[in-house]
């Protein structure tokens, strides 16, 4: 990958064996306004230091990160803890941070993108991945989803959000495995549950009835939350079918299916339930944890108009479409109905950014 030489001072580029780079800026362009909530992000940044203090033995996500080299664990966890020092709106201002960080530029890997833009079917999947710049990365933006749902089976209402099956509830992940040749939530796609395998043979608990629309959009974005009457009722994704995500199909074409269960707030990664780091708009996002580590701090930078943007947040999430993924970051950005209202509420955003992975100095 050619990189202009113009755009730091020091370079410190680690090789990778993907196609992506992260090199050293000591004077990164973040000029612009700093649009973060310092409380959410210290929450945030405090949920997931807990969540690397307490599971150390994760290898999956506990890790310096297996594609930047010349870190280590200790520093990402002195960055996190850094965050909950000093929450003075004020103080963010790019000489505070350029003092207090290294900021590493991410370059995509645009090679990963580009062979998937060639095997996907979808027009502006494909425009999108092809037409990722040589310096920014690809932000997408997910969000919690806003159900209209019954408590009971409709002619409108006609599909669950499953717990999951009777055959596995009483099993941990680990005894899942060793037994999945015999259990429901391994042998069945997302077409065959949509179709009634579980309804008609009574394999699983309905948590909540949707639209099949609904259900495709909450399976996509992981999180769906209803109100009904005075309360609020949150359901996240629990543990899926063991079908891959695959990154060149549309939502309705996946086979990948998950069940859920009620939980008391938004979710992000963890390896069981019980263990999900609590996460908030505006200051998460989800990505490769697998490659990247989890607990790394982003920034971005884009323009609006002829305004220049900043945005912070912890990389505290994943999702099946970041798996061999260093061209892509998630966005958590609220809760929203579908896409309409989404995108009413964010069209003025843009697709890239200039993003840099911050670390305490």
């Amino acid at each position: 990958m050619s990189i202009t030489r113009a755009i730091c001072a020091i370079f410190f580029a680690i090789s990778l064996s993907t196609h992506a780079e992260f090199v050293l800026e000591a004077s990164p362009d973040i000029q612009g306004e700093f649009a973060v909530n310092l409380t959410d992000l210290c929450e945030v940044a405090k949920n997931t230091k807990h969540y690397i203090d307490t599971f150390p033995q994760d290898d999956f996500a506990v890790h310096e990160g297996t594609v930047i080299d010349g870190i280590n664990i200790e520093r990402v966890v002195k960055t996190l803890k850094f965050l909950c020092q000093s929450v003075d709106e004020t103080a963010y201002s790019s000489e505070y941070l350029i003092k207090h960080f290294d900021f590493y530029r991410w370059l995509p890997d645009k090679k990963q993108a580009n062979m998937l833009a060639t095997k996907s079917g979808n027009a502006v999947k494909k425009r999108l991945l092809t037409s990722i710049p040589e310096q920014q990365i690809f932000i997408t933006k997910y969000y919690t989803k806003l159900l209209n749902a019954s408590e009971v089976p409709t002619d409108k209402y006609n599909q669950a959000l499953y717990a999951l099956p009777y055959d596995e509830e009483s099993l941990s992940l680990e005894q899942a495995e060793k037994n999945k040749q015999n259990l429901t939530r391994y042998q069945l796609t997302r077409q065959e549950v949509i179709n009634g395998a579980l309804r008609d043979n009574n394999l699983a608990q309905p948590l909540i009835w949707l639209t099949e629309e609904a259900l495709h959009d909450v399976l996509l974005q992981g999180t769906g939350v209803v109100d009904i009457g005075s309360k609020r009722r949150y359901f996240n994704v629990h543990r899926n079918n063991g079908i891959a995500y695959d990154y060149t199909l549309g939502k309705r074409d996946q086979s990948r299916y998950w069940y859920f269960s009620e939980v008391p707030s938004t979710l992000g990664y963890g390896q069981t339930l019980a263990d999900k780091i609590a996460i908030k708009p505006e200051v998460t996002f989800a990505g490769n944890v697998k490659q990247l580590g989890l607990g790394k701090l982003f920034l971005i930078n884009y323009q609006v108009g002829d305004k220049s943007y900043n945005n912070m947040g912890v990389l505290a999430d994943q999702g099946g479409a970041f798996d061999n993924n260093l061209f892509q970051l998630d966005y958590l950005k609220g809760s929203y109905y579908g896409w309409k209202d989404y995108y009413q509420a964010n069209k003025h955003l843009p697709d890239y950014a200039n993003t840099w992975l911050m670390l305490l100095k």
